[in-house]
């Protein structure tokens, strides 16, 4: 029998890559790029702990195909961040992996080049040196966490990840997450499922074993000792969205019933928009006047932010690529991104300033809120 009969038929081709270790060799994490890393993880945490009373805002292209362009976006958003830090926590959004329902550019790592050469080994080396440019600028990155192995070339460059809607349900992402270092959310399903989350999110709470690669490239068995900062996305679903009130509510319950943390990030965009872009920031509009209203369980945002409004298609003449404009998702542009940060921070700066006088005492708007929401 011919062995070529039976072993990889639909194989075209492989090429060997380079293993995590040597790629960090020749890029490796700089102490400016670490400690960014670092204070973004502890700072989302003490969020999602309560500790730290701010909100935290996902934010930034919908996906990186060009590095230039994201790190002049980057530059901007980190002297925004520092306007509003008392109370937002600003994270750029840098996905370099797409997940596509049928066919579709599928990132950076894949294809960097956008022209179907798909030069992983260059779109790894590109995704990390640009994270290590953005730490250094001083900001903490987030991402969608798609493929099992890239971590282990990237991870250490990471504060938050996100789990999205079209992988919810697969225990290898369950599992991967479980071993992750950062926060990791997790996204309804397309559908607007909000169970598959709830399921992953306890799935990831839980020690898991599994085979992957390490450092070295080796296939290796890995146990891991459970994520305590999984939590929930609310991203919307295709027939409605679910930032509303009512809908938060639910969740919240739902969170409880299950014994979980009652932490709650909502994504701006994808069903909660209706895919319009320009929704956003009446969704953020909303989840704001929640947050005003009392409710205590939303801690983050998502938006789709670029430095220029809309998208466009990969042209064949790529030197026809308009800069600052997303090849995937539309984003708002970036005066409106500003526009609509600064709105918010004053909003949660009003919010919390609020003063009421009555009986000789002044209480904070917090506290009044929280007196008048307990019963007894």
């Amino acid at each position: 029998m011919n062995i070529k009969e039976i072993l990889d038929v639909n194989i075209e081709s492989s090429q060997v890559l380079m293993t995590p270790i040597q790629l960090k060799s020749q890029l490796p994490l700089t102490e400016a790029a670490a400690k960014t890393v670092l204070q973004g993880r502890n700072e989302l945490q003490n969020i999602l702990d309560g500790k730290d009373s701010r909100k935290f805002i996902i934010i930034g292209p919908c996906s990186i195909h060009s590095p230039k362009a994201a790190e002049d976006y980057a530059k901007k958003l980190k002297d925004l961040a520092e306007r509003v830090k008392d109370k937002l926590l600003i994270v750029m959004r840098v996905y370099f992996e797409k997940p596509r329902t049928t066919v579709g550019w599928k990132g950076l790592i894949n294809d960097p080049d956008l022209d179907g050469s798909f030069n992983m080994q260059k779109g790894l080396s590109t995704a990390r040196n640009l994270l290590i440019k953005i730490g250094e600028i001083g900001l903490p990155v987030a991402t969608e966490a798609l493929d099992p192995i890239t971590p282990q070339y990237l991870a250490e460059l990471i504060s938050w990840s996100a789990i999205g809607a079209r992988t919810i349900e697969s225990q290898t992402h369950r599992e991967m997450a479980s071993g992750l270092s950062m926060p990791v959310g997790f996204k309804n399903g397309t559908d607007g499922n909000i169970q598959v989350a709830l399921n992953a999110i306890q799935s990831s709470k839980m020690p898991h074993n599994f085979i992957g690669l390490d450092r070295e490239g080796q296939v290796s068995t890995f146990r891991t000792k459970g994520n305590p900062y999984s939590h929930l996305i609310l991203r919307g679903g295709d027939r409605q969205p679910n930032f509303d009130a009512a809908t938060v509510t639910r969740a919240e319950q739902k969170l409880k019933d299950l014994n979980l943390p009652q932490t709650i990030v909502i994504d701006c965009s994808h069903g909660n928009s209706h895919k319009n872009h320009k929704l956003q920031a009446s969704v953020l509009e909303n989840i704001l006047q929640q947050i005003a209203d009392g409710n205590q369980s939303i801690v983050g945002m998502m938006l789709e932010s670029n430095l220029y409004e809309g998208n466009q298609k990969i042209p064949k003449n790529l030197q026809e690529l308009k800069y600052g404009v997303s090849v995937t998702d539309k984003c708002i542009g970036w005066e409106e991104t500003e526009k609509i940060i600064l709105s918010a921070h004053e909003k949660l700066s009003a919010d919390r300033n609020i003063t009421l006088y009555t009986c000789g005492m002044e209480v904070s708007g917090v506290l009044v809120r929280n007196l008048l929401t307990t019963k007894g």
